[in-house]
């Protein structure tokens, strides 16, 4: 039997648990960022980029997921700022020359976003050279944070096997985990495509892998956790 305890202190008990606690992108940590979240300031180039046709953006980062959203998002803007706190980037060498490559992007190198501004929407954001300490407004109507994220994965330290890049480990393809009985999907176990529909497609695999799993166990188990209201079959962590 496994047993989840809540921030309340309530203890719930079951057959089988499934981890779905998702991952968390990483801030800047500006006053203004939660404020113009959802007007401008967003996380994910897919989900948002559609609406920033014609229109001059930004993008925070260096690495490959910073890269592989500048690109993506060329394909609506008419320009695309990419701003980065180093002087060279830490993306592979493929995603550089793509970037290098396309004439929508400009690179503000040394540089460090200082604040978002605008009243309802962004406007444009203050960037801050890391080396000089001179400030430049950058006239833009989006800004797209790609600095990485987190797993949400405090619940389990210590009692389930990670990856390297701090994901819960599975199984091949499936959602079991090292211990049996317990199993993980969306994104606290997708380091790579962090899409909903990705993340949904694997809870559906995480609820057939309980499911078999449960299968497995013995009638007389079974029918004590059924019997027994306060315990049930399956529990699901969100």
């Amino acid at each position: 039997m496994k047993s989840v305890t809540l921030g309340s202190g309530a203890v719930h008990e079951a057959l089988s648990i499934v981890l779905a606690t998702g991952s968390a992108y990483r801030k800047l940590g500006l006053a203004e960022e939660d404020r113009l979240s959802g007007r401008g300031v967003s996380w994910c180039a897919t989900c948002d980029g559609f609406f920033f046709r014609d229109r001059t953006i930004a993008v925070v980062g260096g690495g490959d997921s910073a890269l592989e959203e500048a690109m993506f998002l060329t394909r609506f803007a008419e320009k695309v700022y990419l701003v980065h706190r180093r002087g060279s980037l830490r993306a592979s060498k493929i995603m550089q020359d793509r970037a290098f490559a396309n004439d929508k992007i400009e690179f503000v190198w040394n540089s460090e976003v200082l604040s978002i501004n605008g009243e309802d929407q962004v406007e444009s954001v203050t960037v801050r050279h890391t080396g000089t300490g001179v400030q430049q407004d950058l006239a833009v109507r989006g800004l797209f944070i790609a600095v990485g994220n987190d797993p949400r994965v405090h619940l389990i330290h210590g009692q389930l096997d990670l990856t390297p890049e701090g994901t819960i480990a599975v199984e091949d393809r499936s959602s079991r985990t090292a211990l049996p009985g317990v199993f993980a999907a969306g994104d606290v176990t997708d380091p790579t495509y962090r899409q909903a529909v990705t993340a949904a497609a694997s809870g559906a695999v995480a609820g057939l892998d309980a499911e078999h799993y449960l299968a497995t166990l013995s009638p007389d188990l079974l029918g004590s956790a059924a019997g027994d209201s306060s315990r049930s079959l399956t529990t699901t962590t969100a």
